[in-house]
């Protein structure tokens, strides 16, 4: 699966594609590195948003997971730069729990273009946050955004 690594404000980030659609994106720098026209234009993409140049992402997107999660991910992509939503509020628009948008949340297998950092807990806490230093990593992502 080709995969390109980005050196980012938040670590390295690895982001895979598979079938001219992104996958996936980890954290760490990937052994082998693929420059094929969509990574490089993810690589674009995400270094304009650490530069405060890009609040939004247009690439190709097709994250691997059940039915349900992917409904979250997609109501996820809705919310905007700059915002944030509850686990509650985002249960109530799917009609379901927010233990269940939670565990979505936990299962985002491409963070930040799918901004599973915007999704935070009631009273403006910040809830958990799956990516290499969990909460310090989704306050800096708030930070960058300025929602915090």
């Amino acid at each position: 699966m080709p995969q390109l690594s980005i050196h980012s404000p938040i670590g390295d980030l690895s982001v895979s594609e598979q079938a001219g659609e992104i996958v996936s994106m980890d954290w760490g720098w990937g052994a082998i590195q693929n420059h094929t026209p969509l990574l490089l234009k993810a690589k674009e993409q995400l270094e304009e948003y650490f530069d405060r140049q890009r609040t939004t992402f247009a690439l190709p997107l097709n994250p691997p997971g059940t039915e349900f999660q992917i409904r979250v991910w997609a109501e996820m992509a809705k919310i905007p730069y700059g915002r944030t939503m509850s686990y509650g509020e985002l249960a109530a628009a799917l009609e379901t729990s927010s233990r269940a948008v939670g565990q979505a949340c936990a299962r985002n297998p491409i963070p930040i273009i799918i901004p599973c950092h915007r999704v935070v807990a009631q009273a403006g806490r910040l809830g958990g946050y799956s990516g290499d230093g969990g909460r310090e990593t989704k306050r800096a992502l708030l930070n960058l955004e300025a929602t915090l």
